[in-house]
């Protein structure tokens, strides 16, 4: 018997003996541990962040009360409600009163804008739609963290993109608008704080 034929036996009956080189997975396994444990770390910052920016919000709304006076009030445009997929030709522009579809949209940040016949439903709920499009860093982390503070069915916030806005931003509740060149956290606040929850079909505040 060759040598060769000895050491195929000899592998056979040990069969703890590699027949081939295994690929160490121990880099594989630490890589995705560490970039579990970064997750978990930034995901804890933005909570932290989060919470920060929104424990300032009582302070904020104290300090914006005087740019109230800048809200307007447009003609109330009705209650009524149309079927799905009809187009309403509103007043304003954005909408904040008027005929809408029976179904809306819940609280969060959408990038892409619903149908103005949903968010009007939405007001009517009584919560607050801000159009946004390109406020900086730091005003859409403060929106962020509005939108995850306020998230009931009658006393909600939407962040809603808006194009062509800029650095502007537009406030709605029901009934009212609140136009911004920049974002003033202040004014913001106490427009949220004042408006929010007090839509017609159910007033929680």
């Amino acid at each position: 018997m060759g040598k060769k034929s000895r050491s195929k036996k000899l592998a056979a009956a040990n069969p703890t003996q590699p027949s081939a080189r295994r690929p160490d997975t121990r880099w594989r396994v630490w890589g995705a541990g560490a970039l579990a444990i970064l997750a978990l770390g930034w995901g804890g910052w933005s909570w932290w962040q989060g919470q920060q920016v929104a424990n300032q919000f009582p302070a904020l709304v104290a300090a914006g009360q005087a740019g109230l006076s800048r809200v307007e009030t447009p003609r109330d445009e009705g209650r009524g409600h149309v079927g799905p997929g009809q187009t309403v030709p509103y007043e304003t522009d954005p909408p904040n009163s008027g005929p809408h579809w029976t179904t809306w949209v819940n609280p969060g940040i959408y990038t892409t804008a619903p149908r103005n016949e949903q968010l009007v439903h939405s007001l009517e709920h009584g919560h607050i739609v801000i159009y946004y499009d390109q406020p900086g860093e730091e005003a859409m982390r403060t929106l962020r963290a509005w939108v995850d503070r306020y998230q009931g069915q009658w006393d909600g916030v939407l962040a809603v993109r808006r194009e062509g806005l800029g650095q502007r931003l537009i406030l709605t509740a029901w009934n009212k608008i609140l136009r911004l060149d920049r974002f003033d956290p202040a004014v913001a606040a106490a427009f949220v704080d004042k408006y929010r929850g007090r839509g017609p079909e159910n007033p929680v505040r």
